[in-house]
């Protein structure tokens, strides 16, 4: 399966944005959904996850309450929405999927795609 993150931008402090991720190739059934960011001069870090059937979801605890992850099996997509954004959360946003269940790790993760870029402004 490969991935593809789309819907980034340029957003002021405050504002909010939603990705979208869209799968080519296979199914997404079955795996979780994760999303990564790379900020400037920075490692790729964990944002969320969301199992198959979206029963358990996971976020950074910098996240949390900001973003909402989600997904729609049916048409093979998944989602971050992202509110009150700060400068902070400026980065490439990556999504991919894990065989894993509930992870953080980038190294239990496949089909990376490119990123999409998010940029807010102060």
């Amino acid at each position: 399966v490969q991935l593809q993150a789309s819907g980034g931008g340029s957003v002021q402090a405050g504002g909010s944005l939603k990705l979208s991720c869209a799968a080519t190739g296979r199914t997404i059934n079955y795996y979780t959904m994760g999303w990564f960011r790379q900020g400037p001069g920075k490692e790729r870090e964990f944002v969320a996850s969301i199992t198959w059937r979206g029963g358990s979801t996971s976020y950074a605890d910098s996240l949390k309450g900001r973003f909402t992850i989600s997904r729609d099996n049916a048409n093979n997509k998944g989602y971050l929405r992202m509110n009150s954004l700060k400068p902070e959360d400026t980065a490439i946003y990556y999504c991919a999927v894990s065989n894993m269940g509930r992870s953080a790790l980038m190294t239990d993760y496949g089909g990376w795609g490119q990123g999409t870029l998010v940029t807010v402004s102060s």
